[in-house]
């Protein structure tokens, strides 16, 4: 003799409905948790956007010393020689890689700059060019006169 099993499916005239209430003691706690988890930034937050803003800064300091505004314009609005770098940012065909390619091995009538900046270097001025905000960077430092 074969036994066989059956299923049975909850139907309205059958179904319990369960429903479960949290103690009152909870709920305070547990909201507050939610909500400080949510709304405060978290450390390593914290630490990185720190560390993109000083990149960007950085990248907006080598911008205008290596150069790159010479051809770009000042803060990459464009010039007769290069074109505009204002809303690279947005271009989905110049990704960060391909940045770096065309910053270090240049083309289209770029020079290439493998020689002159590091690789941290160029990253930082790629966090400039994709920055949402582009940070102005200081006031460029001249030489005190000779007395």
């Amino acid at each position: 003799m074969q036994s066989t099993a059956r299923l049975s499916y909850p139907t309205t005239s059958n179904a319990k409905i369960l429903t479960v209430m949290p103690s009152s003691r909870l709920i305070l706690p547990f909201t507050v948790a939610i909500f400080l988890v949510c709304i405060l930034p978290s450390p390593a937050h914290a630490l990185f956007g720190s560390k993109k803003k000083a990149a960007e800064k950085a990248g907006a300091i080598l911008f205008r010393g290596k150069g790159c505004a010479h051809c770009h314009g000042v803060a990459g609005v464009g010039g007769k020689k290069a074109p505009a770098l204002t809303n690279i940012r947005k271009n989905k065909v110049w990704t960060p890689a391909k940045m770096s390619d065309q910053i270090l091995n240049g083309g289209h009538k770029m020079p290439p700059f493998s020689d002159s900046l590091t690789d941290q270097e160029v990253m930082q001025i790629i966090a400039y060019l994709r920055a949402k905000h582009k940070p102005v960077p200081p006031p460029a430092q001249t030489p005190e006169p000779a007395q």
